[in-house]
């Protein structure tokens, strides 16, 4: 496959404050952050995996390839992205997951996104290829720049490649379900997350606790004795939904903040349904996220505008100056031109 690299660099040459980039995938995240601003730059030509060895458990993939791709790849060796991206559509892309940054259900079992960021190539806002990071786990002294990419909503630069670690598919799976309220549900949560059982997600909707318990067939066995509760047959269609947001839940068009907060947190002050995730640590509402900020920030944590709604009030909730300051710094190391996806994250940004 030609590497048209070159044509990229170019292309960030010849930008500038007046006319930035907006660097894009598939676009099946672009309701995520501010609006996308500058001409397209699209990544879908730049694809391929690089290099997968099973047996290392990382797989190496240029930005532009479908996720779909990655994932077949790995099934066929019984392997996968633990953490679950979704996709929300056929056309994602592996370079627009990592810079979404988001997870799924298993996160709050295996880690997140980021933490699987293993290496990246980067072009940056002076059309520099940068190397970060490589295939081991153990590959940092210092500031682990890779992992930096996750989540920065193309802003910081163009990812050209990148390289995760995955892992073997769970051998056994099963999902339970539990009648219970919202201060019971999270009780259980925390309560389960202490003992050694083999929690793979958690989601509570209405007064129902839906448990994925996944491993080795004799711990899973042996979990679904101990907790009890009733078993789903249809459990794998279930986590899918929730991971694609496909969920009765998430059809509206109303604004739909996600907070995040510590675990233990009570149910918060929020009228209306709300979905929880990750052992109590995030949280779906539909509503205003100014009031959905105030309620996480009692509970000590943030909350996103994650879609719909109006972004007028910011998307992500705004950092302490110091941070802010760190941010900036960031931008003017990697895009000094400020011409990568401006006001993606923040307004002046």
């Amino acid at each position: 496959m030609a590497d048209i690299t070159d044509s990229f660099a170019e292309r960030i040459r010849a930008a500038s404050p007046a006319k930035p980039l907006c660097i894009r995938g598939g676009g099946s995240k672009d309701f995520y952050g501010n609006a996308l601003v500058g001409d397209l730059l699209d990544t879908r030509a730049h694809a391929g995996i690089v290099a997968y060895e099973p047996t290392e458990l990382v797989i190496t993939a240029r930005c532009g390839t479908p996720l779909a791709e990655v994932e077949a790849a790995l099934a066929v060796r019984e392997q996968c992205l633990p953490f679950e991206p979704p996709s929300f559509g056929e056309p994602a892309t592996l370079g627009g997951v990592v810079a979404a940054g988001l997870s799924g259900p298993r996160r709050g079992a295996v880690g997140s996104l980021r933490d699987f960021v293993l290496g990246v190539e980067v072009m940056d806002g002076e059309s520099r290829r940068l190397t970060f990071g490589g295939q081991v786990m153990k590959n940092v002294a210092g500031f682990d720049v890779a992992r930096l990419m996750a989540g920065s909503l193309g802003t910081l630069g163009l990812i050209l490649e990148v390289s995760l670690k995955v892992l073997p598919r769970p051998v056994a799976e099963a999902t339970l379900r539990f009648e219970m309220p919202q201060g019971k549900a999270i009780e259980a949560m925390n309560a389960w997350a202490d003992k050694p059982l083999p929690i793979a997600a958690t989601c509570w909707q209405d007064d129902v606790l839906t448990v994925r318990l996944a491993g080795a067939r004799a711990a899973v066995a042996a979990a679904r004795a101990k907790l009890g509760g009733e078993f789903i047959d249809q459990g794998a269609a279930f986590w899918e939904a929730l991971r694609q947001h496909r969920c009765d839940f998430f059809a509206s068009d109303d604004a739909l903040p996600r907070l995040s907060v510590p675990s233990i947190a009570p149910p918060l002050d929020l009228p209306g349904e709300q979905i929880i995730e990750w052992g109590g640590s995030q949280r779906w509402w539909r509503g205003d996220v100014s009031v959905a900020r105030k309620a996480a920030s009692v509970a000590g944590g943030h909350a996103v505008l994650f879609r719909g709604g109006d972004k007028t009030a910011g998307v992500f909730q705004p950092l302490p100056a110091p941070l802010m300051a760190i941010h900036k710094r960031l931008k003017a190391a990697f895009d000094p031109r400020g011409v990568f996806n401006p006001g993606r994250l923040y307004p002046d940004f």
